[in-house]
């Protein structure tokens, strides 16, 4: 089970694309391949032709009906293979199930709300940088475009290039950082995710359940089958918070080798 996605959801770092209608659209196209009024000339009705009574068919041995749409075929359907025979080995015990809302533990993850706080500012920081950068860009076109009128065609051609690979090297480093925020995120979550499963497994040992099943899978079940605040509260208690890989623009700059003399 993953949580990655439903997490990032929150935050804006990942978008999913559905085009409603397409169904109806093809359903609409086969009715109209299929129907089309007015189109279809009225036959006469003629009497039916004689015809010589037709030789009885042999009589064949019958047929399973192969399976329909949706069921697995059988061993002795149609086509089947020719499978071994396997041992006989004992039914499994009866199923001792929990439920869990996961989505629920997750946002009552202390690690998790750290991991998406940290994530926001880096956003954030990542949003002023942006904006300055194309203020500073807009200025850039400004003074050039006063000084136009100065400069030959070869330098106007000449700060123009350099102008344009300014902004598209300025769009690349702010590619990249959005980027090493969102890898830095999934990671992180990642982390909570795998402690979380372990949690899972020993809440559920500890309740003697022999499966646990999410909460939007099911219908209804008794409150005394919900392990989530026992999850949430092992997990907090197992992780406090998790290590988030530096983000490039607090990384020190790089420091001149001393001149030697």
């Amino acid at each position: 089970m993953s949580f990655i996605r439903t997490a990032f959801a929150s935050l804006a770092l990942a978008a999913t694309a559905w085009a409603p209608g397409a169904p109806a659209q093809a359903q609409q196209q086969q009715q109209q391949q299929w129907f089309v009024p007015g189109q279809q000339p009225q036959q006469q009705q003629r009497p039916p032709a004689q015809r010589p009574p037709a030789a009885q068919p042999q009589q064949r041995p019958a047929q399973r009906p192969a399976a329909s749409a949706g069921q697995v075929p059988g061993p002795t359907e149609a086509g089947a293979p020719q499978l071994p025979p396997l041992d006989r080995s004992p039914p499994p015990p009866p199923a001792v199930i929990g439920v869990i809302g996961a989505q629920e533990v997750f946002e009552a993850s202390v690690a998790v709300r750290e991991v998406r706080q940290t994530l926001q500012r880096r956003l954030a920081r990542l949003q002023e940088d942006s904006a300055r950068e194309q203020q500073r860009w807009r200025d850039a076109q400004q003074a050039l475009a006063a000084e136009r009128a100065r400069l030959t065609p070869e330098q106007l051609r000449e700060k123009e290039r350099e102008l344009q690979e300014q902004i598209t090297n300025g769009q690349r480093i702010l590619r990249e950082r959005n980027a090493a925020i969102q890898a830095a995120g999934q990671k992180a979550l990642a982390e909570v995710e795998r402690v979380m499963l372990y949690v899972i497994r020993q809440v559920a040992e500890a309740r003697g359940l022999t499966m646990v099943v999410q909460r939007q899978a099911i219908v209804l079940a008794v409150e005394d089958h919900d392990i989530s605040e026992a999850v949430a509260n092992q997990l907090n208690r197992a992780l406090t918070s998790v290590p988030l890989d530096p983000d490039p623009a607090e990384a020190p700059a790089a420091v001149p080798p001393a001149r030697r003399n």
